[in-house]
């Protein structure tokens, strides 16, 4: 049995064999006159073979990493012949001088893998073919056009002939043996004792070639492929990234996924970053400014426990689909946790409250078993009800503990995150007849993460944090947050062994990263176009491997380095770590959170707590997010500094949301009006600045230069006023609907005798689509934005004054004013109302259709009939429209509506007025008969009747109950009153 060495000759070993008896045995082992031949990229081995002859054969086998390179070539009477390895594949060219035929044939794929592949090529009389590794079944065959004629020469491995012959492979790199020219094996000692053919650069009977990817520095699962030089690292469905798959794809939480500007929704997390830990999917419960990470478990909601066991136990097992490793990153670093847990009982006791041994009890972290119940704490064993005594047997410290027939249950919430989540429950009073039990875990909810918000200010150059034994492996990454007002500074440092690194400012826009690598130092640097010194959070990234090292900054600026790979860090070496200050280099001086490395979050905050007694300057927390995350908050939302956070407020806007990004509107029926009324001289502006119009913030009763009106609308009703924005002058905005559905805007700013109109005739605009509009005015510039059209400009004439004089109040939908208002406007477009959806209104800083909808806001706002929420998209609710009786803008004769047309109209006047006469005479004598009948009703009340206690304010309610639910303090107290009774 004969093995080939990777590096040596190969040796021949003797084995022991114990066999029966038999003639003819040989204690020997026959010599082998194969032996490999190592190629390197100089490298040609030329051996002999048959001349003038019409087959062509050779066979050899090969091993390499390279996917390309050459492996025989031959010179024909007419032409040549070369066997090469492309792209995996071994490939056949065979060139035809006289008849100008080129024939090409492949056959094989990913035979650079590093392993022995054999091929066989035999060309004669008009055919050629090519076997790969034995395999007949797969031969590949092609026809030639002309009878070959050997040369007599064979090339393997590079081809050095002259200038005007040519191989169009690059040289070999890599081993071969087994050689067979003509079918006959070439004894390779015959070549190295100079017998036959010549070679250069080769070593005979040895393979050096070195396998890369063993052992495999490919991390998380990467796989490796390697070329004769280096290897490479395919990253793809691990989740992560880098020259060695070293760094997470995913952020550390749903915190940071909300910094990001994400809403809520499912989102891989990998809390280790270039952990162990694989990302694993979570759901994000964005809600302004909370966060909640929920993980789901398996359980359906009111789960029937059955199936008990011999002892009469039934046991339910809760998964949640991750690893206890996972589920306990996301524990770790939370605020707090809570998950709910209820169970529905009937005749089946929870805790045998309260002397008795418990029934039932549930199994979380560290599989801890646990005999309290949501709403209650560890070591009492007890319910909600327990602890806010009001079970429904105050003998019992839960409902289920009374033993009754009728349903009942305890629910609540569990909070003590060490104890979390439940991973199992035991029930143990099912076996009973008449017993039933329903069981109902939630999901996992944390809220917060202490690792991202972990911080400390450094406040004196010599300021600093000092963490001992730290490790480092051969792949090694570090990330952080830092702010900072100065232009220089160290922000960490290492001191080990046999390896150090440092990260510093310097200039105020550059980041520095230095290491040590096989005894030198290489430096890598990102310059940033703007400051860094600007007081706000940026983001740094380093990562050191066995290929490259990486500095990043804010994920858009990166310098990377390829390293040797016999410089990389030793597995086992343990250094000192310094923040801040550090072998009497200039400290840093600013704020640094969320410091990782390898996946480890360091906790400074601790830290710096321990040691602000002994080191000055350095604090835990900081200030200052809404420098680095305002941008966060749009349309205007201002960003509002928290303890360690932010918050967006969109008070100022027309939008709502975390981030000011959800736009509030309203479905509008008919007569529906929203009217916005501006506080009178004495009180404070509502008008405040414009962001996109500096210089627009007045008092209210002031002179308006400038404003802006922006909103959205879709309806299929013309004619109808969208906005109309009044005075206590003659001076007024209106945006109309006409009747053929196009927009018409009017301004009334004294000066003219009539209004300024702008028609806009694009198309009709109800057309039930969602349409935006932006009227900008400075002075007398109007500019007009709507919709996906260019925006256009327009100017008021010379004669038009420029002031918006006291504005008084805002309507949408419809006007209801007294005073000085446009008849035409009104009798044209009033009647009968907006009928569709109004969304993110907003003149400067005034949004009257969100303080309408928002009932916490407390503005000077009203809306006279119903006005449904709506995002302008969903079907609306079904409202009966407005009395007519109630409107006083709405003309009507005999139950007919006359809607006036587009274009004056004449009337006799005449007849208006008996219309007008005859309707106030109607009036009157309908509002006598109501008169009459109520007295009638008010002598004769206790006749025949019965009295009824209903509750004040019923007859403004939309139902009976409605008016006791609005109306009646004490309806809770008779709700729970009533379920006792029932309980009972």
């Amino acid at each position: 049995i004969s093995y080939s060495s990777y590096f040596s000759k190969s040796p021949v070993f003797a084995v022991p064999v114990c066999l029966p008896p038999q003639r003819n045995l040989t204690f020997s082992c026959s010599e082998s006159n194969s032996f490999p031949v190592f190629f390197n990229s100089t490298s040609f081995l030329q051996l002999p073979g048959q001349s003038d002859s019409d087959t062509l054969s050779v066979s050899l086998s090969f091993r390499t990493w390279n996917p390309s390179g050459l492996l025989m070539f031959t010179q024909l009477a007419d032409g040549w012949v070369e066997l090469g390895l492309t792209e995996g594949k071994v490939t056949i060219f065979m060139n035809m001088t006289l008849k100008n035929t080129r024939i090409g044939i492949s056959s094989g794929s990913g035979l650079n893998d590093g392993q022995w592949h054999s091929v066989h090529l035999n060309a004669l009389e008009n055919h050629a073919m090519l076997t790969i590794d034995g395999d007949e079944a797969s031969t590949v065959r092609t026809a030639i056009p002309n009878q070959i004629q050997t040369g007599g020469t064979y090339y393997f491995g590079g081809n050095f002939l002259h200038s005007n012959s040519r191989s169009l492979q690059r040289s070999f790199q890599g081993c071969m043996q087994m050689i067979h020219i003509d079918n006959h094996l070439v004894d390779l000692r015959d070549v190295e004792q100079g017998l036959i053919g010549t070679y250069e650069n080769v070593s005979l009977d040895m393979c050096a070639i070195v396998d890369r990817c063993v052992p495999n520095h490919c991390e998380h699962g990467g796989r490796c492929s390697q070329t004769w030089d280096a290897f490479s690292c395919n990253c793809s469905g691990t989740g992560y990234t880098g020259a060695t798959c070293h760094s997470s794809l995913y952020p550390q939480s749903c915190e940071e996924y909300k910094h990001q500007g994400k809403s809520s929704g499912n989102y891989l997390i990998d809390p280790d970053g270039s952990g162990p830990i694989a990302p694993f999917r979570v759901t994000c419960d964005i809600i302004e400014d909370i966060v909640w990470t929920t993980l789901r478990n398996n359980l359906s909601s009111q789960t029937s426990v059955s199936n008990p066991d011999k002892e009469g136990k039934a046991v339910l097992q809760i998964s949640y689909n991750l690893t206890n490793e996972q589920v306990l990153t996301v524990t770790h670093r939370a605020d707090k946790c809570e998950q709910f847990v209820a169970y529905t009982c009937r005749m089946s006791r929870l805790f045998n409250s309260p002397d008795g041994n418990p029934f039932t009890w549930w199994v979380g972290r560290a599989n801890k078993k646990h005999s309290y119940w949501g709403g209650s704490g560890p070591g009492i064993q007890k319910c909600a009800c327990g602890i806010e005594n009001n079970c429904t047997d105050p003998r019992h410290y839960c409902n289920c503990d009374a033993d009754l027939r009728s349903w009942k249950e305890d629910a609540g919430l569990l909070i003590y995150k060490d104890h979390l989540p439940v991973s199992e429950v035991v029930v143990g009073d099912t076996s009973r007849s008449g017993s039933e039990a329903k069981l109902t875990v939630g999901p996992l909810k944390c809220q917060g993460d202490r690792d991202y918000w972990n911080m400390a200010s450094f406040g004196s150059p010599a300021s600093s944090l000092h963490f001992q034994s730290v490790s480092q492996q051969t792949s090694t990454d570090i990330s952080f947050y830092f702010k900072t007002s100065s232009t220089y500074g160290v922000f960490v440092e290492y001191l080990g062994t046999n390896s150090f690194f440092h990260i510093e400012l310097r200039g105020g826009s550059v980041i520095l990263f230095s290491l040590d690598v096989g005894g030198e130092r290489v430096e890598l640097s990102v310059r940033s176009p703007n400051l860094l010194n600007d007081d706000q959070w940026h983001h740094v990234e380093a990562e050191k491997n066995i290929k490259e090292a990486v500095l990043k900054l804010n994920s858009l600026y990166e310098d990377v380095k390829a390293l040797p790979p016999e410089g990389h860090w030793k597995p086992q070496a343990y250094g000192d770590l310094f923040i801040g200050a550090s072998s009497g280099q200039r400290g840093f001086l600013g704020c640094i959170r969320a410091l990782r490395i390898n996946g480890v979050t360091f906790d400074l905050e601790e830290r710096a707590k321990v040691t602000s007694g002994v080191t000055s300057g350095v604090t835990p927390g900081c200030q200052g997010h809404c420098k680095n995350f305002g941008m966060h908050c749009k349309n205007g939302g201002r960003c509002v500094e928290l303890y360690n956070a932010y918050s967006c407020d969109c008070s100022l806007t027309a939008y709502d949301g975390p981030f000011c990004t959800n736009d509030v509107g309203g479905y509008f029926e008919t007569g529906t009006v929203v009217r916005y009324d501006f506080l009178s001289q004495a009180g404070p502006s509502l008008l405040g600045e414009v962001k996109p119009t500096p210089g627009a913030s007045v008092p209210v009763e002031s002179n308006l230069t400038k404003e802006e009106l922006v909103f959205s609308f879709s309806t299929y009703s013309a004619p109808s006023i969208l906005v109309y924005i009044s005075s206590r002058t003659q001076d007024y905005m209106a945006v109309v609907l006409r009747h053929n559905g196009t927009l018409q805007i009017r301004y009334s700013l004294g000066g003219l005798s009539e209004p300024y109109t702008i028609d806009v005739d694009h198309r009709n605009m109800a057309n039930g689509q969602p349409h935006f509009v932006n009227i900008t005015r400075s002075l007398r510039e109007i500019r007009l934005q709507l919709d996906h059209y260019p925006l256009t400009t327009y100017n008021l004439p010379e004669l038009s004054d420029t002031h918006f004089n006291l504005v008084k109040s805002i309507f949408l939908g419809k006007v209801f004013e007294t005073g000085q208002i446009d008849p035409i406007l009104i009798e044209r477009y009033n009647t009968p109302g907006f009928v569709g959806c109004l969304s993110r209104v907003q003149l400067n800083s005034v949004a009257p259709l969100k303080a309408a909808l928002r009932s916490s806001m407390t503005v000077p706002v009203s809306t006279h009939g119903i006005l449904v929420p709506s995002n302008c998209g969903a079907s609306p609710l079904t409202i009966s429209p407005m009395i007519s009786a109630n409107d006083p803008w709405h003309i009507e004769a005999a139950g007919a509506v006359f809607p006036f047309k587009e274009e004056n109209t004449s009337s006799d006047d005449a007849d208006r007025n008996f219309a007008i006469i005859g309707g106030i005479i109607s009036v009157v004598i309908f509002s006598v008969l109501c008169i009459l009948v109520f007295a009638i009703r008010h002598l004769f009340r206790h006749k025949g009747s019965y009295h009824t206690n209903e509750a004040k304010g019923a007859e403004s309610a939309d139902c009976a109950d409605a008016a006791i639910i609005v109306n009646d303090p004490a309806f809770t107290e008779t709700i729970d009153e009533s379920k006792k009774e029932w309980f009972i």
